[in-house]
């Protein structure tokens, strides 16, 4: 009997290291099979990548055959209806739009990432930028109702001749859209500056307020900027909130009490039912798009340059 049960434990310890071998076999295969996946996944995104640019550039082909790049980025006019394809009246309508919530969203949202990173407790911090980042979660037709019906009324009050369609109350609105991506990167950037760097400011004099501004954001400034650079990209490609409170009409002003029309405006306007499918203005939809697809791709290259040249190693 003690023979069998010695032989019963030898096959049992045998079987269990089988089995051993057997698991750690399917996990190589496994290990083998995930970066073939994480590639995959990759490819995927490079290709979409591609097809929206060969999308783009193929329809914006047909358009330039018919009107040049000289007349349509030195026409000052823009009426596709009428037959004139000047872009610069859309491309200062987005310039005005982006430079309003500039001037909105980053002095407030770089204040309040010094205060969550700075001032507030922890218990405040898990209390307020949860609160901040739900802006980000609003629909942005939702904003442009805002705009509409409550900061324009509000703006006439102060500019009686201001009209219902105007730069003004959609570049202060876009600019509330993305002070949450403006405070919550910035905030993430000065977050992870080193504590013994605040300390060893505090160690020689300094106030709360002259770490957080002449050590804290000098140290996490590239950070800083390219949440700048981000939300000004997310401000160039807005288009519910223009569409709704800045109008249409394609002026070529830089006066924010007027009635504009932005890139995306006008690709949510040539997107509509009225334009025939395989006409000129039907293809200058994708002119625009290709226009506002240079811009982006500008702007993360800007990011991507910022975060290199002003990064801080610790």
């Amino acid at each position: 009997m003690g023979i069998q049960n010695i032989q019963s434990k030898e096959w049992t310890v045998h079987d269990q290291m089988n089995a051993k071998k057997q698991r750690q076999k399917k996990l190589r295969r496994l290990e083998k099979l995930i970066p073939v996946f994480l590639f995959l996944c990759a490819i995927i995104s490079i290709l979409t990548t591609l097809g929206i640019l060969y999308t783009l550039i193929s329809s914006a082909i047909g358009f330039f055959g018919e009107v040049s790049f000289s007349e349509f980025f030195l026409n000052t006019e823009w009426k596709p209806w009428s037959g004139s394809f000047g872009v610069s009246p859309l491309i200062t309508g987005t310039l005005l739009i982006t430079g309003i919530a500039i001037i909105v969203a980053i002095p407030l949202g770089l204040a309040t990432a010094i205060f969550l990173s700075e001032y507030a407790s922890d218990r405040t911090r898990r209390i307020v930028k949860p609160v901040i980042e739900i802006l980000a979660g609003i629909p942005t037709v939702v904003y442009g109702f805002f705009a509409l019906t409550f900061v324009t009324p509000l703006i006439q009050h102060v500019i009686p001749d201001l009209k219902i369609f105007n730069a003004l109350s959609g570049g202060i609105v876009v600019g509330i859209m993305i002070i949450p991506t403006i405070a919550s990167l910035s905030e993430d950037a000065m977050s992870a500056v080193p504590g013994n760097i605040r300390e060893g400011a505090y160690a020689v004099g300094a106030t709360r307020f002259e770490v957080a501004m002449k050590v804290v954001v000098p140290a996490a400034l590239s950070g800083i900027i390219a949440s700048f650079v981000l939300g000004i990209s997310r401000a160039i490609g807005e288009t519910m909130i223009v569409t709704i409170a800045a109008g249409q009409s394609p002026t070529l002003t830089l006066d924010p009490t007027q009635s504009i029309q932005t890139l995306t405006s006008f690709i949510v306007q040539g997107t509509s039912g009225d334009t025939a499918y395989g006409s000129t203005i039907y293809y200058s939809v994708y002119a625009v798009g290709i226009t506002l697809f240079v811009f982006t791709l500008a702007m993360n290259f800007l990011s991507q340059y910022i975060s290199r040249r002003f990064r801080e190693e610790y």
